[in-house]
């Protein structure tokens, strides 16, 4: 059964945790997870084998070298793909710069976003922002993230008006961003969809 003390316990964990999580998609050697935690690779090891034996990730031998991925179904998934969503990376940035930003009322990143997943059309947004949004600071955190992730991030900042007048229009871009799969930065996901 799975715990919250099967994820906390160690700083080489955490570290291990971030690394597959703000990248879900990749499979990572040994050695290289060695080079992205910072860590000695004996530490590494150690956790990674507790990490197997909990269920978090799995090996698979290849050639010479050791794979490592997270398990999709590990129950605290979800949790966690958001945990490290506001940690890291643009997410943490917003969260890190909210006083600059603004007021903000809703900040929230797509799902596919935050699991370096394609967007499923051009249309699709990766961020969406509700306040009253100081865009300079918006921009430079959104270059930023842009250049360390090597891609283009949609974003759509709206004024609380707007953001209501839209919802009660039922318009069809909100109403897709509302559907799909998020991870909300700041304020309360069930006010913003309700």
């Amino acid at each position: 059964m799975a715990s919250l003390t099967d994820l906390f316990v160690s700083k080489v964990r955490v570290k291990l945790i971030k690394i597959f999580l703000s990248q879900p998609q990749e499979i990572f050697y040994v050695r290289q997870l060695v080079r992205l935690a910072g860590e000695e690779i004996n530490a590494v090891r150690r956790e990674l084998a507790r990490l197997e034996i909990r269920g978090l990730v799995k090996k698979e031998p290849r050639a010479n070298r050791l794979y490592y991925n997270f398990v999709k179904t590990y129950p605290f998934y979800q949790d966690l793909i958001s945990l490290v969503a506001k940690t890291t990376g643009l997410g943490a940035e917003i969260i890190k710069h909210k006083s600059k930003l603004g007021s903000l009322k809703f900040a929230m990143l797509s799902g596919r976003f935050v699991r370096f997943m394609a967007r499923k059309s051009e249309e699709d947004i990766d961020l969406l922002l509700v306040g009253q949004i100081n865009l300079q600071t918006l921009n430079q955190l959104v270059r930023q993230a842009e250049s360390g992730r090597e891609k283009e991030i949609n974003y759509a900042p709206m004024t609380p008006d707007e953001f209501a007048f839209r919802k009660s229009r039922r318009d069809p871009f909100l109403l897709r961003i509302l559907m799909g799969g998020r991870v909300m930065l700041i304020g309360d996901e069930e006010e913003m969809v309700s």
